[in-house]
């Protein structure tokens, strides 16, 4: 299940084209949906049975009623959530699954150290011209994993999507690791410096 697709080259879209995969992918913005449709149904690996894609602006609200009403509850192999907001409440309140691998994007400019998040607001969308301004820290996404049963164990190369595993699956070969493991780029070293200052203008709420 995918939550903020943002392209049709989703987190998932690799395992869904590629390995077999399948499941519910949502996206706020219809024009996203749409032209993800069109891409698995024209895919050779997907057309006959694309994933199920659904528009719709998720909040802590309405989030267990959206995954509910499209047959996904309990265990299920991998959770990503990348939707430039509410991240961190989205994950808070989604009770009705228990993915074994989560995937969520984080606040890489953040640093290390701070445990703060985006205070909630369902319709909160991003001021103008300040992207960096969503989200929270990769520490809040800590805390909160740890408060749901999983662990940090990794990031991508550029330091901004981590991935959590379910604690009970894998300890040996995917051992929790500590955040500023996941701040060894040039892309987040750069991002403190030029990206910061403008975030911190904001309200962030320590968590």
């Amino acid at each position: 299940m995918e939550i903020g697709l943002g392209s049709p080259e989703a987190n998932s879209t690799n395992l869904i084209c590629n390995w077999g995969w399948t499941g519910l992918l949502v996206d706020g913005k219809e024009r996203i949906v749409e032209q993800s449709r069109r891409f698995f149904e024209s895919h050779k690996d997907t057309w006959v049975y694309p994933p199920k894609l659904v528009h719709a602006w998720v909040t802590a609200e309405n989030a267990n009623r959206l995954v509910q009403e499209n047959d996904i509850t309990g265990g299920i192999d991998l959770f990503s959530l990348d939707i430039d907001g509410m991240d961190y409440w989205v994950w808070k309140s989604l009770g009705v699954i228990q993915p074994r691998i989560v995937v969520v994007e984080y606040q890489d400019i953040l640093g290390p150290e701070k445990s703060v998040t985006v205070p909630y607001k369902p319709d909160f969308v991003h001021p103008e011209g300040s992207f960096d301004y969503c989200g929270a820290s990769l520490p809040a996404f800590v805390k909160l994993g740890r408060e749901e049963g999983y662990r940090l164990v990794g990031c991508n190369r550029y330091g901004f999507n981590a991935f959590f595993v379910r604690n009970g699956i894998g300890e040996d070969v995917l051992p929790e690791i500590t955040p500023d493991q996941c701040f060894k780029n040039p892309k987040t070293n750069e991002g403190q410096q030029t990206r910061l200052p403008k975030a911190m203008k904001y309200e962030w709420l320590e968590v």
